[in-house]
């Protein structure tokens, strides 16, 4: 199976915050934007499978800084790493100054998506070769994620998890 660079996964959304996307503070409502991420999200990872995919988890979503009514936003995801079936998709939100145009990163999210068949049925998804030394970063990381999660819905022993063993070594 052909590999891909995370690049190729790239997907980038924009969106400007409405009256209706808000809540009574004025900030963009939370389930608004998991919305805008798991879309975003998909669309890469069916970018590295180039087949269906569904939201297996989400992993992590932060909402460090709120986002206001007006403001224009920037999402903008990538495959960090593959495996059997399954892609590790990271998202990163931008906004953007009204006068400037200068984009800010305001939250981030990591989800993570399953290549299925017509039957929905899981099938393998081409592996992510990354380049730059973010794209490295964050593939190493993936593994030791998934180690964990892996523990902790008891579908590996602690004792094998050797990426997270190392963190403690």
């Amino acid at each position: 199976m052909k590999t891909k660079t995370a690049k190729e996964t790239l997907a980038v959304m924009t969106e400007i915050v409405l009256p209706n996307d808000t809540n009574t503070l004025g900030n963009l409502m939370g389930g608004k934007l998991l919305h805008w991420l798991d879309i975003c999200a998909a669309i890469s990872a069916h970018r590295c499978s180039n087949r269906i995919v569904v939201t297996a988890a989400v992993n992590h979503v932060s909402f460090a800084h709120p986002i206001k009514l007006g403001d224009i936003i920037t999402l903008e995801a990538k495959v960090s790493r593959s495996f059997t079936s399954s892609m590790e998709v990271i998202i990163d939100v931008f906004v953007e100054d009204h006068r400037t145009g200068a984009k800010t990163k305001c939250n981030d999210a990591i989800y993570t998506f399953v290549a299925v068949d017509q039957m929905g049925s899981p099938i393998n998804v081409p592996e992510i070769v990354p380049e730059s030394e973010q794209e490295h970063q964050r593939f190493a990381a993936a593994l030791r994620r998934r180690e964990l999660s892996l523990i902790l819905a008891g579908k590996m022993k602690a004792e094998d998890a050797t990426e997270l063993k190392k963190l403690f070594d």
